[in-house]
């Protein structure tokens, strides 16, 4: 394995001072982002227990982004982050963020994907039946989402948007659907 490939050992001593044993100084949290910023994996550990002390300072360091005015995080994804540590047996929202951020790293490969399906689209097109195929597709999308729509509980966004007239009440009604829907399916998986 290049060691490049391995993480980062930064280790914490005592004095609360950070170590990064490749370049033997003491570094900042601000140079620990630098290096996840350039792609860098970083493992921080506390030289005299072992313990992996990670996730304390990367929330560390987003806390601080987030106090210096740089918001990513939404009030309202922070609220519900919040909530989600109330039932943490049943939560699906680090599943659901892991899978979110996967999906973010992943869009320039997935827009080249589908560009690349494009002429293959074109040939299926020619193909007899392509064009029936295509409404009786679009038919049963819109049967599904109007049998979705009068389901107990669950709204779309424009039957919450018509019912609130305010978009962030309706973004937090979605995911609250979102939520309920990935609760009902992570039950039914069981």
């Amino acid at each position: 394995m290049a060691e490049s490939d391995k993480p980062l050992l930064i280790k914490r001593y005592a004095s609360r001072r950070l170590y990064n044993t490749e370049s033997s100084d003491y570094v900042t949290l601000e140079d620990i982002a630098g290096f996840i910023r350039a792609g860098r994996e970083v493992q921080i550990v506390d030289l005299k227990t072992g313990d992996d002390l990670t996730r304390q300072y990367l929330l560390q360091i987003v806390a601080e982004h987030e106090s210096r005015g740089e918001n990513v995080l939404p009030l309202d994804v922070l609220t519900d982050l919040v909530r989600s540590y109330t039932a943490q047996a049943q939560s699906v929202v680090p599943q659901f963020l892991a899978m979110s951020f996967e999906m973010l790293k992943e869009g320039p490969k997935l827009a080249e994907q589908m560009s690349a399906m494009n002429p293959m689209m074109a040939q299926m097109s020619k193909m007899p039946g392509f064009a029936e195929m295509q409404r009786q597709q679009a038919a049963f999308m819109e049967s599904m989402m109007a049998g979705w729509k009068t389901m107990p509980g669950l709204q779309t966004g424009e039957a919450a948007a018509e019912e609130s007239g305010d978009d962030a009440e309706d973004l937090t009604a979605i995911r609250r659907q979102l939520a309920a829907l990935e609760a009902k399916l992570s039950k039914m998986g069981r």
